[in-house]
């Protein structure tokens, strides 16, 4: 239920950034044991279709089977956010519990098996076609965005959430504040989102105000 047609998953995961951005990135798309490369790149950047287990340990719909996030990260975010997409996905697929993840994972960075996240980590989600949520944006399942990958743990550096700001802001492994001091060995992640107008192929997105 989590499968897609491979041809499909690769067109979804272009349509996350520009054409000028997508077509020379590396392509992923998820096999039964985790993600494969479909498609070798040449600009450093790789486009994925995020599916379960891709959101925090406890959001509602970590396991929501609708769930297809295009994403385009760029060299930074490739060379330190993918592998974490990866390792989660392959256990995930395994038929570990989400704690049984966060602790595998949280002995992977200790290990060094997963490398730091690098400064100036980001990634396009600009796709109509996405299906981001269960809940809708001014109509959509989707909503064109960029994120950036920060080592911060407080939101208002960034003004983040405050009111018309166009920045949202999330830890990338929790929602509550609890699980963090479960989990101390995760390196600190926030996830910045920074809303744009269009989508990927330069039509217009829906406007949607901060939250």
């Amino acid at each position: 239920q989590y499968l897609m047609d491979r041809n499909a998953e690769i067109a979804l995961a272009r349509s996350a950034a520009p054409e000028d951005i997508s077509r020379d990135a590396t392509v992923l798309v998820l096999g039964r044991n985790g993600f494969e490369t479909a498609v070798k790149g040449s600009n450093g950047f790789v486009c994925m279709v995020q599916r379960v287990g891709s959101g925090a340990i406890d959001w509602p719909e970590f396991w929501n089977p609708k769930i297809r996030a295009a994403e385009c990260l760029n060299p930074p975010a490739a060379r330190s956010m993918v592998p974490i997409y990866e390792l989660k996905t392959r256990l995930v697929l395994a038929g570990d519990t989400p704690e049984e993840i966060y602790n595998k994972v949280e002995a992977a960075f200790s290990r060094g098996d997963l490398p730091a996240l690098e400064p100036g980590a980001m990634s396009y989600m600009m796709s109509k076609d996405s299906y981001l949520t269960d809940t809708t944006y001014a109509g959509s399942h989707a909503m064109a965005h960029v994120m950036f990958y920060v080592p911060i743990a407080d939101p208002k550096t960034w003004g983040a959430g405050q009111p018309n700001s166009p920045v949202g802001s999330a830890s990338y492994w929790f929602n509550s504040a609890g699980l963090s001091q479960k989990f101390k060995g995760l390196p600190t992640i926030r996830v910045f989102t920074v809303k744009v107008p269009w989508w990927s192929d330069g039509t217009p997105a829906p406007h949607v105000h901060a939250h």
